[in-house]
């Protein structure tokens, strides 16, 4: 039998490929599932945008290879989000770099920057997948823990009494996920400092900004952090636009030139038409966010009132797509969750699939309709 490589020895499937494999089969035997695991918006992205996709299948240039770098117009529509929303200014030709969605982004940037043994700081709790990409390219995942007392903040002061001589690169998430917590001020600007001591390169990856949240924030935005750091972002969850798979990654000129070396080499391009669509929402004016946060806000008042149902606490000050709660003392997050999926049909991601910090916590997606959240409540 053909062996896999030696880098897969370290790496799991997905859990949301696994554990979706329970929750279907239990859907065809005719358990009435409601699906609180998953960030994948349920709302249709915006009319104005799908208009554009339909406008851009008729164009000549549809059915072409496109370029690595995405159509000028998208990228000039990037920088423009940037400049209004942000306060940040890019140079569209050579500091913004469209992706396929942001999470190919991750493999992009590990694969342009790490060598095998290199070290990278990934926070804990946090998006499994900056780990799982840090096995794949052969690099050593060093956890730094947050929890609530910190605001979910890392302690950099902690970090800076380690050895960070092997350390080249540091991911950060704010907007955070799973807790939905936000930088507080300064932070980036002392972030920042850290990396220039320390010659470390920070992405701060930010796809949430827009969703329950009157200030969004981009760590480009600080004094001289284009030198080291880069910032993922993507139109998923601000626009319900998952499935188109459309993200971006800005940063200094040079950190984006390597990242194209990578991605020109696998991919041809983001197809014509979604990127039509995908300049229509950057362009789109204010209104969409207040409507979708809305339904968004509405939703979360409910979950509040699920969370309290099963006895767990939560911060009101938590911004995003989840409602990140803690479960009573000595209950365990798994054991939980698997409880309440096979005797109420009512599936719950459990804190530990981002990390031991994460242990006591469940997390609930906003992406189920109020009708749905509803009955959930009833089953209790």
């Amino acid at each position: 039998m053909i062996q896999p490589a030696n880098r897969l020895q370290e790496t799991k499937e997905y859990y949301f490929s696994r554990k979706l494999k329970e929750v279907r089969a239990l859907e065809a035997a005719g358990h009435p599932i409601i699906n609180m695991g998953i960030g994948s918006p349920d709302v249709a992205a915006p009319a104005a945008v799908v208009e554009a996709l339909k406008k851009g299948l008729e164009s000549p240039k549809a059915h072409q290879y496109q370029s690595y770098t995405g159509i000028p117009e998208l990228r000039d529509a990037i920088a423009g989000f940037y400049k209004k929303h942000y306060e940040v200014i890019l140079d569209p030709a050579t500091e913004v770099l469209p992706l396929m969605g942001s999470k190919e982004g991750i493999m992009h940037i590990s694969m342009a920057f790490l060598n095998p043994g290199d070290k990278v700081l990934i926070p804990n709790p946090g998006y499994p997948t900056y780990s799982a990409v840090t096995k794949l390219v052969e690099a050593i995942p060093v956890f730094y823990d947050l929890d609530a007392t910190h605001h979910w903040l890392p302690d950099l002061k902690a970090l800076q009494e380690q050895d960070l001589s092997q350390v080249k690169m540091m991911w950060v998430n704010y907007p955070h996920m799973p807790t939905g917590a936000i930088v507080q001020e300064g932070f980036f600007k002392e972030l920042i400092a850290f990396a220039k001591a320390n010659n470390i390169l920070i992405i701060n990856d930010n796809p949430y900004s827009f969703i329950l949240n009157d200030h969004p924030t981009s760590i480009l935005a600080i004094e001289g952090a284009k030198e080291v750091a880069l910032e993922l972002n993507s139109l998923s969850k601000s626009f319900n636009m998952a499935g188109w798979r459309v993200g971006m990654v800005m940063g200094g000129k040079t950190h984006i030139n390597h990242i194209l070396k990578v991605k020109s080499n696998m991919d041809s391009g983001m197809f014509y038409g979604i990127q039509q669509g995908a300049i229509a929402a950057l362009q789109l004016d204010d209104s969409w966010f207040v409507s979708i946060n809305d339904i968004y806000r509405k939703r979360r008042n409910l979950i509040y009132t699920l969370a309290r149902k099963l006895d767990c606490t939560y911060s009101e000050d938590s911004v995003g797509l989840f409602v990140w709660a803690k479960l009573p003392d000595g209950i365990d997050a798994e054991q939980f969750i698997d409880t309440v999926l096979l005797e109420k049909y009512l599936f719950i991601t459990p804190g530990t699939i981002f990390g031991s910090q994460g242990e006591g916590y469940i997390r609930f997606s906003l992406c189920v309709t109020e009708d749905q959240i509803r009955k959930a409540i009833d089953r209790f």
